[in-house]
């Protein structure tokens, strides 16, 4: 799977193409919890989408877990494919739409266990994962603002269900609009607030504003844990 920068944001997902009306439509199948519904809602027929829908399965592997009966057809809910999918197409539509800059947050912290290149790193805001790029113990654990996806804490998807297991809980301190991306800044009790770069459409989805309790999630191999300037011999590699 790779990514392809132009004047519109897609993701290359084999033979196919995921695009903005992609994107909408697995957004609008996670908001209804139906295939149909979210057919309905873009004005599109059902049969469309639901051959959308096993076109991208064809490449990428399974989107929507479907039950079936009920009279809307059955419920649909969008798996972690789904979800990672619109994660790297929404990282790559901030980018295409003028990011000026990607902040970074930088947590100090202590590794309290190693497993290969993994290390879990305990600082002020929690337990993260990160790729260890030293032997120190004393670390800065850092990650990139669009590396972060914001959830409303009622529908943030439990740590089996996603590989983002990296999760601080905060509130919203402030909301900065841009042109078509917004910068959420989140108080997760670590000194400095926690920077997210969002798009627009998120931005409507979640209808955040100060003070807004939200699940803050990424990876671990999103994170890079480096030595704090005073660890001494780092042993950086």
């Amino acid at each position: 799977m790779s990514m392809d920068a132009g004047f519109e944001a897609h993701v290359r997902v084999g033979e196919e193409t995921f695009d903005g009306r992609d994107a909408a439509l697995l957004r609008a199948v996670a908001a209804h919890g139906s295939l149909n519904a979210a057919a309905s809602t873009l004005g599109r027929s059902y049969s469309r989408a639901h051959g959308r829908i096993g076109d991208l399965e064809a490449q990428a592997g399974p989107l929507v877990e479907r039950e079936r009966g009920g009279s809307e057809g059955g419920g649909s809910r969008l798996t972690e494919n789904a979800r990672e999918l619109l994660a790297q197409f929404e990282r790559l539509q901030a980018a295409l739409e003028g990011t000026a800059t990607t902040e970074r947050l930088v947590l100090d912290g202590t590794v309290r266990e190693r497993d290969g290149d993994l290390v879990t790193v305990e600082t002020a805001a929690g337990t993260v994962g990160a790729l260890a790029l030293t032997t120190a113990d004393d670390v800065q654990a850092s990650f990139r603002s669009d590396a972060v996806t914001l959830h409303a804490p009622e529908s943030a998807p439990g740590e089996s269900e996603t590989s983002a297991r990296n999760r601080f809980e905060g509130d919203v301190l402030s909301v900065e609009r841009g042109d078509g991306t917004a910068l959420v800044r989140v108080d997760v009790g670590a000194g400095d607030p926690l920077a997210v770069r969002v798009t627009a459409t998120s931005l409507r989805e979640l209808a955040l504003s100060a003070e807004d309790r939200v699940v803050a999630s990424f990876k671990a191999t999103a994170t890079r844990a480096t030595a704090a300037p005073d660890a001494g011999e780092s042993g950086e590699r």
